[in-house]
């Protein structure tokens, strides 16, 4: 294996100029979309290993390798259109306010439509970023 050792990348142009730590920093380092009804199933994903079923809205997303640490970054979203339920953010953690389950190896997700209602979704879209 090859290892290539830059302290600036450009585009063709000379333009855009970004350090790797930038470039790596700013990188999602998983990604996942996930049907969360019926049985769960990931459409695509990138290192996500497994999408586990707690009950109701409640999802764990399991990490193909795991995080530096679990100060990392979480965000994405569900919507279910074929109930007409329509756009739902997405909390994190158990009871979507408190009890965060965010370890290096996974997080705890759950679509919710009210302060207090969270609901399977047929489409759940979660994103990692962190070091």
């Amino acid at each position: 294996m090859s290892t290539l050792k830059v302290s600036t990348i450009q585009d063709t142009s000379g333009n855009n100029s970004s350090t790797p730590a930038g470039i790596a920093s700013g990188t999602a380092k998983a990604w996942v979309n996930f049907n969360g009804t019926g049985t769960v199933a990931i459409r695509d994903d990138f290192n996500v290993s497994s999408i586990t079923d707690n009950g109701s809205g409640d999802y764990t997303v399991t990490f193909t390798t795991a995080m530096a640490s679990a100060d990392y970054c979480v965000t994405g979203g569900a919507s279910d259109i074929s109930s007409g339920a329509g756009y739902r953010w997405l909390g994190i953690g158990s009871n979507h306010h408190s009890d965060f389950s965010k370890t290096t190896n996974s997080v705890r997700v759950q679509p919710v439509y009210t302060s207090s209602n969270k609901a399977d979704a047929a489409h759940v879209y979660v994103v990692i970023f962190g070091d």
